[in-house]
């Protein structure tokens, strides 16, 4: 195991506080064990699912056995809160998984099935662990069984966070697994440095007892309202043959301007959109799947002076698109299972195979648009094993606007993360990311602060229509399990970025490359279908202004470490 070369940062930690110093030994001291958790194993005289395909063996009974949050028969488990709150909870009902299976009694095993089967079961927040094993075998019929564990889906409370030196508050109660079905109920205050409000949301990723998505979100804000519908059934697996859907979104709010991170101006837009598709697809062949869509797409923004707010120079002008469009997409089937990269002692895929999608829309006077336009957006994508266990992942995007020889609000972005792992506990991880836009508008411009990825400066602190952002940190997962609920681990970090061109609202006053440093705790809710990792964060700037504090503390809730 490689440790970090403590020579090279120890000036820096003797320049902290005393209690900065030990939490930061803390994120590097966090225990170490490289033994791995082994899957259950197989009955000897049952073959493995990949000589069961090769056998030409068939489904027979597929048995669900749908686990509570708490597994009592661990004595670390078998404790009254445990017990309480295996109680209260409404275990997911086992049509909810056996909808999810790829497969059913009677086809041919299917090795391929039986792994994107556990990804989309895991997938759902819902569900803690997945296990899927023979468990009888006779006259070509194997007996399986699909064993998964819950989470708690019931999350009350407040929520606070803190980036770019803006608190956040909320409060929240939200049920992910609305008796037991995998739908989504929530109500939320919402309160942020844009806006503060209540947000009512309700979902359901398999509607009706298919895989139809379908959702519908409300929000009553200090600057207008937002809502949104949709309805329709995605390309939710790889050999999944057709896809159609609906979406109706509006958006009325008060956008801002910063300079510097202060703000200078504020002015009202109104958003209005709805778009049908309908998609088809051959299948996975050859290891990829390849999918056709065409549809039509119907935006309005529709801009002007926030009243008894600062105003802008110039609000953007009104735009109306009317375009119908025709999308190309390419998935390869090439996944693989890690733990302790974005998560800790959580089994997580990454998409290492080629990924690319392609769409093209034609906006038409005609049709009710503001000028005959064509619309472009397209991605790319594609992972890399280098090292082993390593993963490299690649992606870039590109869209915009053309007409009268004229590109507008064209966007490049390009971006590379790097999972190094140094030990099964320890893993240097590594990021970069560059944006361009041409000829933006004042609501499109590229913004970097404490936000968005420079955690030692204030939020939206430079601006511009070119912006390059740098990440490296040394992670630490720990085996600690509080209560049995928590994961712990730590990060050291370095960020590096700049947002620079262009003649709106640039930060004079600090406009080079900015850099800073920092540490800080990773609490991950293990036990929870939210899955939060709360960060607590210390970021110190290298090359800071007057009007730049000493440090930042952040604390945010995200998605991943």
């Amino acid at each position: 195991m490689a440790y970090p070369k403590t020579h090279l940062i120890s000036p820096w930690i003797n320049a902290t506080p005393c209690w900065t110093r030990w939490l930061l030994i803390f994120c590097f001291a966090i225990a170490h064990n490289p033994a791995i958790a082994n899957e259950p194993s197989q009955e000897n005289d049952i073959p493995s699912f990949v000589e069961l395909e090769a056998a030409g063996a068939v489904f027979g009974e597929i048995r669900i056995d749908g686990q509570d949050i708490f597994e009592l028969q661990d004595p670390k488990e078998n404790a009254l809160p445990y017990r309480v709150a295996n109680g209260l909870h409404i275990r997911t009902r086992p049509k909810v998984i056996e909808d999810t299976l790829l497969f059913k009694s009677g086809e041919p095993v299917s090795t391929r099935l039986i792994e994107e089967s556990e990804r989309l079961l895991r997938s759902n927040r819902f569900i803690y662990d997945v296990h899927i094993r023979p468990i009888a075998y006779h006259d070509g019929v194997v007996d399986i069984e699909v064993k998964t564990r819950d989470t708690w889906s019931l999350h009350p409370g407040f929520q606070f966070s803190r980036a770019g030196g803006v608190n956040t508050l909320g409060f929240t109660i939200e049920e992910r697994n609305l008796l037991g079905t995998g739908a989504s109920l929530g109500l939320r205050n919402i309160s942020d440095v844009d806006r503060n409000g209540t947000e009512f949301e309700i979902s359901d990723k398999q509607a009706f007892g298919g895989w139809y998505n379908a959702g519908y979100r409300y929000a009553k804000l200090s600057d207008g309202k937002r809502q949104s519908f949709f309805f329709g059934q995605p390309f939710y697996a790889l050999d999944t043959r057709w896809a159609a859907g609906v979406s109706v979104m509006q958006d009325d709010r008060i956008d801002p301007l910063y300079n510097s991170g202060i703000l200078i101006g504020q002015y009202s837009h109104s958003q209005k959109g709805v778009e049908v598709f309908g998609g088809w697809s051959e299948g996975l062949i050859e290891n990829r799947a390849r999918r056709y869509s065409i549809g039509l797409t119907y935006d309005t923004n529709t801009y002007g002076p926030a009243a008894n707010l600062f105003p802008p120079v110039q609000p953007p002008p009104d735009q109306r698109l009317s375009a119908p469009f025709f999308r190309y997409e390419v998935v390869e089937d090439s996944y693989q299972k890690l733990k302790n990269r974005d998560q800790i002692e959580r089994a997580e895929y990454f998409a290492m195979g080629f990924q690319s999608s392609v769409q093209i829309g034609r906006a038409l006077t005609g049709l009710g648009s503001s000028n005959n336009l064509w619309i472009y957006k397209g991605s790319i994508g594609n992972g890399l094993e280098i090292l082993p266990r390593s993963a490299l992942l690649l992606s870039a995007s590109l869209s915009g606007e053309y007409w009268n020889g004229i590109s507008e609000k064209h966007l490049l972005n390009g971006s590379a993360r790097y999972y190094i792992p140094r030990s099964e506990h320890t893993l240097l991880f590594m990021s970069v990311e560059a944006n361009a836009v041409s000829n933006p508008g004042i609501d499109e411009q590229l913004l970097l602060g404490g936000d968005n990825g420079l955690r030692g400066y204030p939020l939206r602190y430079q601006s511009g229509n070119k912006s390059a952002l740098l990440t490296v940190e040394r992670r630490a997962y720990s085996e600690w399990y509080p209560f049995r609920l928590f994961r712990v681990g730590g990060a050291m970090f370095y960020d590096a970025g700049r947002a620079w061109g262009g003649s709106m609202n640039q930060n004079l006053s600090n406009p080079g490359w900015l850099h800073d440093v920092g540490f800080g705790l990773r609490i991950l809710s293990a036990r929870s279908a939210f899955g939060n990792v709360m960060h607590a964060d210390f970021a110190f700037p290298l090359n800071r202004d007057s009007n730049t504090t000493s440090f930042q503390f952040l604390l945010k809730t995200k998605t991943s470490f």
